[in-house]
């Protein structure tokens, strides 16, 4: 009776149908599992132990990407950011003030669909871990970057630090309050929240003196608030 069993050295053959990942497919798979899992619960409650018993792999395999419980949580929380930095880039189409509003409407979305872990990293960034402060600082400053960033789509805002100090407080402004509106609307529709999202901003310039960059174009090179 002869054995079907591969001779020693030979590769089992791949299961029909399945495409071997490798280790760097292998870990954004479980970083987009844990970004998503992050969506319904805060970064404390999400677990190597529950990302792996979700993926259906060993805590042994988490580790060894990971390293740890600090270096998973920071892998997550980059790649949550990196995914919030895209979402929110802007068309590259339309008037300026359309792809302002565009980019808000992404990052209210973002947020809404993600409240409660994205609750809990605005706090876990506020609250000492200088990791998670190092990736929300960046992010922070990234997107308000759009807005001094040459665009041949629109019109960059005069790059002044006054007009840098108000496009910070903008960010803060909307990040507390889109924050807020997701867990109670206080009769604000979504629609309302992103027309007062998108004027603030052009409004806030236009009480800037001119030799200060104030009355820039009601409109943007369309970032992202951040």
């Amino acid at each position: 009776m002869t054995s079907s069993a591969p001779a020693p050295g030979d590769s089992p053959a791949p299961e029909a149908g399945r495409t071997r990942l490798s280790p760097e497919q292998r870990r954004n798979q479980l970083l987009d599992l844990g970004v998503e899992l992050l969506a319904t619960r805060s970064l404390e409650e999400l677990s190597i132990d529950v990302l792996a018993e979700t993926a259906g792999v060993s805590r042994g395999l988490l580790y060894h990407y990971f390293g740890g419980k600090q270096g998973f949580y920071a892998a997550v929380v980059q790649h949550a950011a990196d995914d919030l930095y895209a979402r929110t880039a802007p068309p590259e189409t339309g008037e300026p003030v359309e792809r302002l509003r565009a980019s808000v409407r992404a990052y209210v979305d973002y947020v809404a669909d993600s409240h409660t872990g994205y609750r809990s990293l605005v706090r876990a960034a506020a609250g000492g871990n200088e990791e998670l402060r190092a990736i929300y600082d960046a992010t922070f400053a990234a997107l308000a970057e759009r807005f001094f960033t040459a665009d041949p789509h629109g019109i960059a805002f005069p790059d002044t630090p006054p007009v840098r100090l108000l496009v910070r407080a903008w960010q803060a402004m909307v990040e507390d309050l889109v924050l807020t509106w997701s867990q109670e609307p206080a009769g604000i529709s979504r629609d309302a929240l992103l027309d007062l999202v998108s004027a603030s901003l052009p409004a806030l310039l236009d009480l800037l003196p001119h030799d200060l960059g104030g009355g820039a174009p009601g409109a943007s090179s369309g970032a992202g608030p951040g």
